[in-house]
This record gives C-alpha cells, sequence and structure tokens, in this order.
C-alpha cells in the first residue's frame, strides 16, 4: 500500500489542557475560544492572503492524544450513550485508521506580529497542542445542508446537567476576572455537556472529578444530575493561554 507523510501546518492553542471535557462538536460551549498559530514556512500574511473575506474555516486535524496504533472498526457513540455498536465511519470517533478529524469553527481575526500568524478562533473543539494538516474556507452555498439527514445525531445534545459553585471557586473566579473574564461561562458550558464517559452516566451516588482548563485544576462532585463545582486553582505544571 501507498503511504504519506504529512507535516503540520499549525498549532492549536485552545482552553483543553487534556483531552477529557474537550466538547464533542466546536459550537457546544461558545466560551472555548482558541488560537492557531501557524508554523514554518507557513506562517507568512502570503498564505492567509483574502482568508479574512470568510467567517468560518474548515479544519483539518490530527487526534494525537490518542495512540496511532489503536483504531476500531466498531465503536460505541456517547450521543447512543456508550451502548450500541456502530461502525467507525458512521461515527466521529477518534478511534480511526488514519486519525484525522475535521471541524468547523469561526475566524474571528487574523493578527499577524512578530513575523507570527494568528488565526483567532470561535468555539472549538480540539485539545491544547493539536496540529493541523489543513485548512479550507468554508462555503456555506455547497457546505451547509440544512435537510440532509443525521441519523442518530439530527439535532444538538441537550445540556445535561446544572451547575452552581461554592463559594471558594466563585472567589477564585474573581481573582483571575481580568485575565480570564469568560472562565465561568466557559466551565459551566463544559461540564453542563457532561463529560463523564457514557457508562458512568447513570450512578447516582456522588461522585467528584477533575477537569484542566488553561492552567487550571478544576475540582468539582455530582450527585443525580447537579453539579457544585468545588474547588479552582492554579496548576503550575500547565502553561497559561490568553
Amino acid at each position: 500500500m501507498m503511504t504519506w507523510h504529512i507535516d503540520p501546518i499549525g498549532i492549536i492553542h485552545s482552553p483543553y489542557s487534556e483531552k477529557f471535557a474537550v466538547p464533542r462538536q466546536p459550537n457546544l460551549v461558545p466560551a472555548g475560544h482558541g488560537e492557531l498559530h501557524l508554523l514554518a514556512p507557513y506562517n507568512d500574511p502570503n498564505s492567509v492572503k483574502g482568508l479574512e473575506q470568510f467567517s468560518h474555516l474548515w479544519l483539518l486535524f490530527q487526534f494525537h492524544h490518542i495512540d496511532q496504533n489503536k483504531w476500531r472498526l466498531t465503536v460505541r457513540p456517547p450521543r447512543l450513550g456508550g451502548n450500541k455498536t456502530l461502525g467507525v465511519f458512521a461515527t466521529r470517533s477518534p478511534f480511526r485508521p488514519n486519525h484525522i478529524g475535521l471541524s468547523a469553527v469561526e475566524l474571528k481575526d487574523i493578527v499577524i506580529k512578530n513575523k507570527q500568524v494568528i488565526l483567532k478562533l470561535g468555539s472549538l473543539d480540539l485539545v491544547d497542542g493539536t496540529p493541523i494538516i489543513d485548512i479550507k474556507p468554508y462555503l456555506p452555498y455547497c457546505d451547509s445542508y440544512p435537510d440532509a439527514n443525521a441519523g442518530y445525531a439530527q439535532t444538538s445534545p441537550e445540556k445535561k446537567l446544572t451547575v452552581e459553585f461554592s463559594s471558594q471557586a466563585l472567589e477564585s473566579i474573581s481573582l483571575h476576572q481580568q485575565s480570564y473574564p469568560q472562565l465561568k461561562e466557559l466551565i459551566t458550558q463544559v461540564i453542563a455537556q457532561d463529560p463523564r464517559p457514557a457508562y458512568k452516566r447513570h450512578n447516582t451516588e456522588k461522585q467528584t472529578y477533575g477537569i484542566c482548563l488553561y492552567n487550571f485544576n478544576i475540582q468539582w462532585q455530582i450527585a443525580q444530575q447537579h453539579v457544585v463545582v468545588q474547588d479552582i486553582c492554579i496548576n503550575s505544571d500547565l502553561k497559561s493561554v490568553t
């Protein structure tokens, strides 16, 4: 068989320091903005000339947190509760033969400074550090089919959890308000999607979880469908993204 070598053209910077809690589609967490930093030799203004005319982009990327030797012919989509098997090509599972993903994202701005080209993006579903292998402009006249049949994913998933914050967590948010003005909204939107593995969602006992967003460790407890964010603290091992 023929093989192809593909080099990344850019790297994503996002709030999602780990794959746990990354939204399953880019528009589910409106506060989860990010940036695409182009790599040499593509970080040249000529490579994005005219791109400012488009409001949205297609990003092709590599699932770099998945072992390249791990792929499956069948998977269990979380949307179906993790208890029904479908062929991998009937899903958007990351456990694909070539580990390539596709996301439609909003292009908010193009910044060119210090010989660096940075695309400012809206809501996205990509882990920090994700390698981007191509960019294409989104064309509504041929890329959008409002009447298309989407099988088991015809409608947007409902927000499954209610989220509240302890006084300690609110105090931490207040301390970082200037640098992270949307931190509370981001945490709320991420957790409301219920990032837990599908097999744990029917557990009615109190459970404790942690997620990493930006350079914060966020501890939260859930009982039934109600979440309380207990604590938010700085993780010095994670880099800050502003």
